[in-house]
Formats: C-alpha cells, structure tokens, sequence
C-alpha cells in the first residue's frame, strides 16, 4: 500500500454533524482508492470547527487525480498548495483537454501566490484567469476565445462546501429525499417567510414557470404575487407565454375553458391565434399598450416591470416575438439576470428547472415545485445542492403559497 501513489488532504469546518467527513471517506471508497486518517480533530461545542488529515491513495496518478478532483466538491484541500495549471485555448469555444469542470459551490484558484474568488460561478463551465486584470472568471464553453489562460487539473483550486443550515430552515431540507408525504404546509410557510424576508431587504426572487401554472389555474395567484412585489424575474418558455395568453384572450389553455373544464369547440387553435395576434401587434409590450392583452402573468410583468426572459425550443409554435429562440443566447440572458438572484421558485417546469439550477450559485436559495417527484430527484442529482423539491400541484401551491402570504392583502 505504501507504494502506491498518494497525496494528503485536508477538511476543515462543521464535517461531522454535516456529515462531509463520512462522505469524504466514501467518495474515497467507491472511487476505488484507499485512506488513512492521519489527524481529526472534533469540536466539543455546536460552534466548535472539526479538522481532519486524510492520507489517500490509488493505483496509478491518473487514478488519484480523478478521486481528488471528486473529493474537490466535499471542500478536500491538498495539505501542500501549489498554483493552478494553466494552458492556452487553442480554439474558439472549446477548452484544452483535462480541463477543470466547475461546481456551484464557492470557488478559488492559487495564481502567483495568491488565492483570487471565481467570478460568476455556476456548474459545468471552465475557469479562465484574466492574467493582466489578475482575475478568474467562471466561463461557459461557448465563450472561451484562443489564447484564453484556462485552468486543468485540479491542482491550485479551493472549493467551499455549504455550511449546516440552522435546525427548523427550509434549506436545512437540502440533499434529503423528495417525498409527496414532506408536510408542505410547513414548508410554504417558510417560503412564503422567505419572500418576505427578500422582498422587505430588496433582494431579488425570480420565478420559472411551465404552462402547467397556467393549465392548472395558477394564473391568479402568480399575477397577485408579481402585483405585490414578491417577484422581480421571470423565466419561462414560448409555451408558459401562449397559454397564459390564449387565457387572457379566449378564458382557455389548450382549449380547455378553465372556468369549467369543458374542451370548447376549435379551441385547440386558441393558443395559435393568441400568438398570432402578439404577433401582429409587434409583442406583449404592444399588445398590453394596445389594450388588447388586458389580463395575465405576462401583461402583470409589463405593467410592474418585471423583466421576463422567454427561452425558446425547437417545438415551439409561433414563436411568440419575445421568444429568444437561439438557446446560447437565451442562456446567456438568464446568466447575466441570475447574478443577484436570492431565491429561485420553479413550478412545474422540468427543462427550465434544470437549466436555472444550473445556473445558480449554490448559496442561492433554490426551490423547485413539480407534481412528478422524479423531476425534483433529477435536479438534486444533476448537483443543484441547494434545491428544496415539493412534491404539489402547481396551481394549488401558489394558491396557498399566496394564503400564507396574506392573501389579497
């Protein structure tokens, strides 16, 4: 064993009662690697931070690189630093080979002996040192331009895992199973404390939607809900667009009268003719000013000014003129909207849910609300650490997220 190659690591912070310790030992494990714990220091107290020294090892370099890179996540650190690799892009929107894959979480890079934060961090991009501004940058494949200084290995790079969430938050709730038995009038109730809280300091919360909201009747609650200021954002597609729509215009989505239920005669080419009207307007904007477009989510966000961001697909009908139907580009807009995002609401949108997340920083609140219970297990798996998944109704939990906000108030 003691020829095997090794490398020392070192864990800092709340590791046993959050468990990162544990998982640290496992990661090793499964990995095929072997550990020896050299030092672990516990806290006494709740406050007290634990250290632990972890001796791992595996077959080959190439085998030990690949377990430290995953233990990365956990907040392992090589005991000895050494600065991060850096190697030129050798072509537009590509990275160089081994290139470092990013998490969420909060990141560093040890560049000329010193330690710089990456800039705008989100999950599965590069890390690109600006070597004459001396700063490092979380960037989207799509962007890296030759000759761009990227970072590979896993060498020289921090990551900052969450810390323990108090006892009785909603994000104490994180990486637990998703359940359609979690009590979720308790959990609204924090949400709703949550919005609150955001909207009394100026933070920003952003809502995603699918055209579920709309289906299932939660038009209503949403609109009132942009009224009162809790929502300063939202994503959506073509279709979450068109149907809210086609209701303001006909009282229908997918040419069911939401009023009764009953599938009204040719109501199928509602949501067309409501695009088409957008369309001969010039956009929602237009339509709203026309007078035309007198209700719905989308004229609350004209009348309120809250910007809306509508990514498109290559199913969509239309597409309505707001639609950014280019998905980089769309992607794009979302990532410069999200920076100072407090808290994320997805409802009933699997595509957008996991687009959003992967957006986020891990330390952005983050809650996704599907009535398929594997949507939600999806997300936690793609490594949206932070996601609280409620197993609901669309329409039904934004109207008793709104009840537990006062209702009409």
């Amino acid at each position: 064993m003691d020829t095997m190659p090794s490398e020392t690591v070192e864990l800092r912070g709340h590791i046993i009662d959050s468990l990162t310790l544990p998982k640290v030992l496992d990661q090793i494990l499964a990995a095929g690697g072997q550990f020896e714990i050299e030092e672990v220091q516990i806290g006494k107290r709740r406050t007290d931070l634990s250290y632990a020294r972890i001796k791992v090892q595996a077959a080959s370099e190439a085998h030990l690189d690949r377990i430290l890179g995953l233990l990365k996540a956990q907040g392992a650190q090589p005991l000895v630093h050494e600065d991060v690799v850096l190697v030129p892009a050798d072509m537009d929107s590509a990275f160089p080979d081994d290139f470092y894959s990013t998490t969420n979480l909060q990141s560093f890079v040890r560049w000329r002996d010193r330690w710089l934060e990456v800039a705008d961090i989100e999950m599965d991009c590069g890390i690109v040192v600006d070597e004459e501004r001396g700063v490092a940058l979380c960037t989207p494949m799509h962007r890296v331009r030759k000759g761009d200084a990227v970072v590979v290995g896993h060498l020289g790079v921090r990551v900052v895992p969450l810390e323990r969430q108090e006892r009785g938050e909603l994000f104490a709730f994180m990486g637990s199973e998703v359940s359609p038995e979690r009590p979720k009038g308790a959990v609204i109730q924090v949400v709703a404390r949550e919005l609150e809280e955001a909207r009394a300091a100026g933070k920003k919360a952003l809502f995603v939607g699918g055209p579920v909201v709309v289906h299932s009747g939660g038009v209503e609650p949403l609109v009132e809900l942009i009224r009162r200021g809790y929502f300063r954002l939202l994503f959506a597609g073509n279709g979450f667009a068109a149907h809210d729509i086609e209701n303001a215009l006909y009282g229908t989505s997918l040419g069911v009268r939401l009023s009764d239920s009953v599938q009204v005669s040719g109501g199928h080419r509602h949501h067309l003719r409501a695009i088409n009207t957008i369309r001969r307007l010039g956009g929602i904007r237009a339509a709203v000013e026309a007078g035309v477009l007198t209700s719905g989510v989308m004229r609350a966000c004209v009348t309120h000014d809250v910007p809306f961001i509508l990514a498109g697909s290559v199913r969509d009908d239309g597409p309505l003129p707001e639609v950014v139907s280019d998905v980089l580009e769309a992607a794009d807009a979302m990532r410069r909207e999200v920076r100072d995002v407090h808290l994320a609401l997805v409802v009933g949108s699997a595509l957008h849910a996991i687009a959003t997340g992967n957006l986020l920083p891990a330390t952005t609140r983050l809650v996704v609300v599907d009535i398929n219970p594997a949507v939600l297990t999806k997300i936690s798996d793609r490594g949206s650490f932070q996601t609280v998944g409620i197993v609901s109704d669309a329409g039904l939990f934004l109207r008793e997220l709104l009840a537990a906000l006062g209702g009409g108030r």
